[in-house]
């Protein structure tokens, strides 16, 4: 099993053709450096596929995921955020089923019926 320390979310949309070396680029680039153990999660423009590379300390892993129906949640165009987000393992893993990850806290709680 692949160590992941922690997940970044790339905010702009990526060209799902690139392969692990152009993201990893854009990660440099975005970030200054790709740390071991980090992930970092890029989606094309119409957020039905992502890729997620992995450094680990020795080398880059890339995986993919396309949706067959519906799209990924992903920040919008719209709001105020920096180049890359920090997400929590809830976050991710509710990110990569297609459910809406920035709202998690709040879907804790039931506050009426």
């Amino acid at each position: 099993m692949i160590r992941i320390d922690r997940v970044w979310l790339c905010a702009q949309p990526l060209d799902m053709r690139a392969g692990a070396e152009r993201l990893l680029a854009a990660v440099v680039s975005t970030l200054g450096a790709a740390h071991a153990h980090h992930g970092y999660l890029f989606v094309n423009s119409r957020a039905t596929r992502i890729k997620l590379i992995v450094h680990d300390g020795f080398g880059v892993w890339c995986a993919a995921r396309r949706l067959n129906a519906g799209r990924f949640v992903w920040l919008s165009a719209t709001e105020a955020v920096p180049a890359s987000l920090e997400l929590t393992r809830a976050q991710f893993d509710a990110l990569v089923v297609g459910l809406p990850w920035q709202r998690l806290p709040e879907m804790a709680v039931i506050t009426r019926m």
